[in-house]
C-alpha cells in the first residue's frame, strides 16, 4: 500500500472510530437512564459527583515534569549521562507530583467528611 493512502486513510478512520464512539456512549446513557426509567426512579434526582481533582494531578504532574526535565538536563550537563538522565527524572519528579496530588487531596476529604 502506497504511503500517501495511508495517510489519506488515517484521518477518515480516526473520524469515524471518534463518531462511532459517541454514538455508543450515548446509547449506553440512553439504555441507563430507560432502566432507571423501568424501576421507578428518576434520572434527574441522582446526584452527579463531579471529580474536581484532575486539573490539581495534571498541574502536579506538568510541574513534576517540568522539575524532572531541569533536574536532568543538570546531570546531563555534571555527569554527561546523556538521555537516561533527562527521562529517569521526567518519571520521579512526575511521580513525586502525583503523589503530592494524593496527599492533598486525601487532606481535602478529610476535612470534608
Amino acid at each position: 500500500m502506497d504511503v500517501a493512502m495511508v495517510g489519506v486513510f488515517i484521518p477518515i478512520v480516526g473520524i469515524i472510530a471518534i463518531s462511532v464512539l459517541v454514538i455508543y456512549l450515548r446509547k449506553f446513557e440512553n439504555e441507563e437512564r430507560m432502566s432507571m426509567i423501568d424501576k421507578g426512579m428518576n434520572p434527574a434526582d441522582m446526584k452527579i459527583i463531579r471529580n474536581t481533582s484532575w486539573p490539581l494531578r495534571f498541574a502536579l504532574l506538568l510541574i513534576g515534569g517540568g522539575t524532572g526535565l531541569v533536574v536532568g538536563y543538570m546531570l546531563d550537563i555534571n555527569t554527561r549521562m546523556d538521555d537516561v538522565a533527562y527521562f529517569s527524572m521526567i518519571f520521579v519528579f512526575g511521580g513525586i507530583g502525583l503523589g503530592l496530588s494524593y496527599l492533598i487531596e486525601e487532606k481535602k476529604n478529610k476535612g470534608e467528611g
